[in-house]
C-alpha cells in the first residue's frame, strides 16, 4: 500500500511541477491549444503624500558623464523615472515614456534615469528599444533612490516648474494608457 501511495504522490509532484512552466506547451499539445500569456498590465501606485516637496540637490550624471542636477531643468515641469537594466517593469514602461517624451514636446522633461552600477552598459537596452526622444542619464551611487526613498524600481516623479513634487507612481505604468493620460493632461495637454 504505502508504495503505492508514493508512486501517486510522486506522480502529483511532478505534474504540479511541470504546470509551473508558465503555460509553454507541454510537449504533446500544440501552442494553439494553450493561449499565450499575456504581461500584466502596469499599473503603478499614485502616491501624492510628497506633493509639494522641492526636488533633491543630489547629482546624477547627465548623457556626457557629467555631473547635474534636478534643479538644471527648473522652469518647464519635469517627469524623473528611475530605472534599471535588471528591472523588467522598468524596461517594459520605457518605450511609453519614450511617447510621453515625443508627445510632450517642450512642455515636459522626460528625465529617464538608470540605478544601474557604473560597470552596467545601458547601451543596449537603447538600441534594443530604439528609443528616439529619451537620453541616458545615470545615477550609479542611486542617490536619487536614496532621496526618492520608495524602495522600488521603477519610481517615476512629476515636478512643476518650479521644482515641486505634484505625485509619484511607485511601480510600472503604461504611460501612454489613459491613467497617465489623466495624470499628465495639465502638463502636455
Amino acid at each position: 500500500m504505502r508504495p503505492l501511495i508514493a508512486l501517486l504522490l510522486g506522480s502529483l509532484l511532478i505534474a504540479g511541477c511541470d504546470r509551473q512552466s508558465g503555460g509553454q506547451p507541454q510537449a504533446n499539445e500544440s501552442a494553439a491549444a494553450v493561449p499565450e500569456a499575456k504581461a500584466p498590465e502596469l499599473t503603478g501606485k499614485l502616491d501624492i503624500s510628497q506633493r509639494g516637496k522641492a526636488m533633491p540637490a543630489d547629482s546624477f550624471l547627465d548623457p556626457a558623464g557629467k555631473p547635474v542636477t534636478l534643479a538644471a531643468f527648473k522652469g518647464k515641469p519635469v517627469l524623473v523615472n528611475l530605472w534599471a537594466t535588471w528591472c523588467g517593469p522598468c524596461v517594459r514602461e520605457m518605450p511609453t515614456l519614450d511617447g510621453i517624451a515625443a508627445r510632450a514636446g517642450d512642455k515636459l522633461k522626460v528625465l529617464t534615469v538608470s540605478q544601474d552600477t557604473a560597470k552596467v552598459d545601458i547601451a543596449p537596452t537603447w538600441t534594443k528599444g530604439g528609443f528616439k526622444h529619451l537620453e541616458r542619464y545615470r545615477d550609479p551611487d542611486n542617490k536619487l533612490g536614496f532621496a526618492f526613498n520608495t524602495g522600488m524600481l521603477p519610481t517615476t516623479v512629476l515636478y512643476d516648474k518650479d521644482g515641486k513634487e505634484v505625485w509619484r507612481v511607485v511601480g510600472g505604468m503604461d504611460w501612454n494608457g489613459p491613467r497617465a493620460n489623466t495624470l499628465l493632461a495639465e502638463f502636455i495637454g
